[in-house]
């Protein structure tokens, strides 16, 4: 049975993730209105280049985030800013309700807990974290090859308006790790939020703002050296 995190639940907690970042590159636009009359909706497979195409010439990209874990009538709920650069970079700082960082720098997966005096470093080839995938989103996106089947999701699913949502499904062998995925994307293909459900009906959601593409990003951003005394686990 899947534990809701606690304070020192470390890496572990956070490789929960593992297949949401695929899944960010899912996402599909409504059509607007022009002149005042609605245009015909965009077929799926249009609406996937569409948005695939969105982020071809996308090389960084910002957003505040929060991150919200739900597992039997109990929620965790943490917030921060994320930078993304090609070539596999990321950043994940959060700021509440406690400080912690999550860092790629396209070779390495970082995890560093101040309060736990802790840095896990992973290789990014053996990370099964959520939050790697979401790199796609700053290379050569290819929405098709991550899962068995996307579809625009039901009137069921409450979404901002102009916003669509696309639900998609895990493919052969990866059953077991998720039941779907629902991604809500503003009219610019920007996800507003990102829904991973799991087979036990436990759920993992991202809520992103404030997003920004193509914005000046420092290198010394994807470096970190643990301070003097912190305990490193190599995974």
């Amino acid at each position: 049975m899947r534990t809701l995190p606690g304070r020192s639940s470390g890496y572990r907690l956070h490789v929960r993730f593992v297949i949401a970042v695929s899944f960010l590159g899912l996402a599909l636009i409504s059509s607007l209105a022009k002149s005042g009359q609605a245009e015909q909706a965009p077929s799926l497979d249009d609406y996937v280049r569409q948005f695939e195409s969105s982020y071809h010439s996308v090389r960084t990209l910002r957003a505040s985030f929060t991150q919200e874990y739900s597992a039997w009538n109990h929620t965790r709920v943490e917030s921060g800013e994320m930078y993304l650069e090609r070539g596999g970079k990321m950043r994940w700082e959060y700021r509440k309700p406690e400080e912690k960082l999550f860092l790629s720098d396209g070779k390495n997966v970082l995890l560093y807990v101040p309060s736990e005096n802790q840095l896990t470093r992973t290789p990014v080839g053996e990370s099964g974290d959520v939050r790697v995938p979401l790199e796609l989103l700053v290379s050569r996106l290819n929405v098709r090859r991550v899962f068995s089947r996307i579809e625009f999701a039901g009137p069921e699913v409450p979404a901002e308006p102009g916003d669509r949502v696309l639900r998609a499904y895990p493919k052969r062998g990866a059953e077991q790790e998720y039941r779907d995925v629902l991604v809500e994307l503003t009219p610019d293909f920007d996800i507003r939020r990102l829904v991973v459900t799991y087979p036990d009906e436990t759920t993992m959601a991202f809520s992103f703002d404030r997003i920004a593409r193509n914005i000046p990003v420092a290198p010394a951003l994807f470096e970190f050296v643990a301070p003097a005394g912190t305990e490193v686990i190599q995974q």
